[in-house]
């Protein structure tokens, strides 16, 4: 009963994906790539915070608490609640850049803002290196939902049937289709969060009981080492403070970003989407749960939540828990795939292959792109499973390192391409070869070690090699209306 709510729940979402064409089956490189920037504040908010709350969220929150106790869950939290107030003021912002210079990718971005092809090429290279574990990261969580299933369903097949489908929304219609989707995917998400987390209460008798009973078997879970060697806090501080600078800045955010109507629907979203914050108490308790009564998860600690959905819920409810856990991870694939091919077929395709090609050539090339970053997403975690935890931070060691370049667009007139291509690299460098050689730096993440140095060389550099960029806060609703007519002129 369970296999077929989730085959139908996915099945009726590619309802709603071709739904998503009304009115725009003829579609423009813009529309496919960016929706037409034409998403108001309902759909703009669902497709922006379901990449925030994806399958990292549903199955890899509970799992990091099950593994890791209450460190975990602070550093998860405070990264987040630290998040929003940036992506209030900064998010608006680079919407209006998007709309000025009309750019559908990142790379677009930093190209036209600083007239430079060569820090286009930089990042995006970039971008793509470090989106790759991103969409691991959702087949992970998707092959934990499926070994709830087992034997019944082979996760490898299940991999490819979740690809296909990311991949036929895409087909479908672009960006729009992500959009429309997400409609179902957090309604089933939310209620499927709420309904584990009050019903495992339920069954424990309440959810002191089950504190309770964790403090008694595992009392360290509950607390966050502050002295002695194993102190936890410089990591998690930094990394909450590290996180958090990255968490607007990676290639999909940017272009998610790019699909809003206008900057006042990305204030507006901005500015309710703590709220989704509600559904963390209760995957806390159902993870302390997890830990509490449910025995041999040590080897697979991501399938806490799963493990006491099937527990505390009859089948076909946990058929619905897998449908919004599911759709999670495959919205965010759909439109991860789609931002990485954007960028490989107009930022290094036709930025440096082929130059002339027509907007439909593109299109087609980057629907062909999905594909193969899909099928290497799938090939990689059937290959190299890890904790996700391991993959969050391995994607943000690069994505984080955009977060100077961006600020220079938004605020530092004097920022030049070669400051923020030589700073670009430089923390990317940095990171990796921290990460590689597993060399630690006063407890601190790695990553904000590398940001510190990518900063210092951006503003070194771009003193050194000088130059002159308006800065995108000083531009005017005028300056962007003006920039239309030339564009639509062209």
């Amino acid at each position: 009963m369970a296999l077929v709510i989730l085959l139908a729940l996915l099945l009726g979402s590619l309802g709603l994906a071709w739904f998503s064409r009304r009115h725009h089956r003829i579609q423009n490189l813009e529309d496919f790539m960016v929706a037409g920037r034409s998403l108001g504040t309902p759909l703009f908010y669902l497709l922006a915070v379901g990449e925030i709350y994806s399958i990292g969220t549903i199955i890899g929150f509970p799992g990091g608490i099950y593994a890791g106790g209450a460190v975990y869950a602070v550093w998860f939290l405070g990264y987040i609640l630290l998040a929003y107030p940036i992506g209030y003021f900064v998010n608006p912002l680079l919407w209006r850049a998007g709309k000025y210079y009309g750019a559908e990718t990142g790379p677009d971005l930093f190209h036209q803002h600083f007239r430079s092809p060569g820090l286009m090429l930089i990042v995006a290279i970039a971008s793509m290196v470090f989106v790759i574990p991103w969409g691991q990261l959702q087949f992970a969580g998707l092959a934990v939902v499926l070994k709830a299933f087992d034997p019944h369903v082979s996760p490898v097949i299940g991999l490819i049937l979740a690809g296909i489908l990311a991949f036929a929304y895409i087909l479908i219609a672009g960006m729009r289709a992500p959009a429309m989707v997400s409609v179902l995917k957090d309604s089933l998400m939310i209620a499927s969060i709420l309904l584990v987390g009050i019903a495992v209460a339920v069954i424990a008798g309440g959810v002191l009981p089950i504190f309770h009973k964790m403090a008694s078997l595992s009392p360290h879970f509950l607390t966050v080492p502050v002295s002695g060697p194993k102190n936890a806090m410089p990591f998690v501080l930094t990394t909450i403070l590290f996180q958090a600078m990255g968490f607007y800045a990676t290639p999909f955010g940017m272009q998610y970003n790019f699909t809003a109507r206008s900057e006042q629907s990305v204030k507006k979203a901005q500015i309710v989407m703590p709220l989704y914050m509600i559904m963390y108490p209760f995957l806390i308790i159902s993870a302390f749960f997890s830990l509490a009564y449910l025995k041999g998860l040590n080897k697979t600690p991501d399938l806490s939540f799963m493990a006491a959905a099937m527990h505390v819920l009859p089948p076909w409810l946990v058929g619905v828990i897998a449908a919004g856990a599911s759709l999670s991870a495959i919205l965010v694939l759909a439109g991860v795939s789609l931002t990485i091919s954007s960028i490989a077929a107009k930022n290094l395709i036709r930025g440096y292959i082929a130059p002339k090609a027509t907007d439909a050539t593109v299109e087609k090339w980057t629907k062909g792109i999905v594909g193969i970053y899909l099928l290497i997403s799938i090939l990689l975690t059937v290959l190299t499973p890890t904790l996700m935890l391991n993959l969050i931070n391995t994607a943000y060691y690069g994505f984080t390192q955009f977060f100077p370049g961006l600020m220079a667009i938004l605020f530092w007139k004097k920022a030049t391409p070669a400051g923020i291509g030589v700073g670009l690299i430089t923390g990317d460098i940095v990171a990796l070869v921290l990460y590689f050689t597993h060399t630690t730096l006063w407890g601190w993440n790695l990553g904000l070690v590398a940001l510190l140095a990518n900063m210092l060389l951006t503003a070194l550099v771009s003193l050194i090699t000088k130059g002159e960029h308006q800065p995108v806060f000083r531009l005017s609703s005028n300056d962007i209306a003006s920039s239309q007519i030339a564009a639509a002129k062209e």
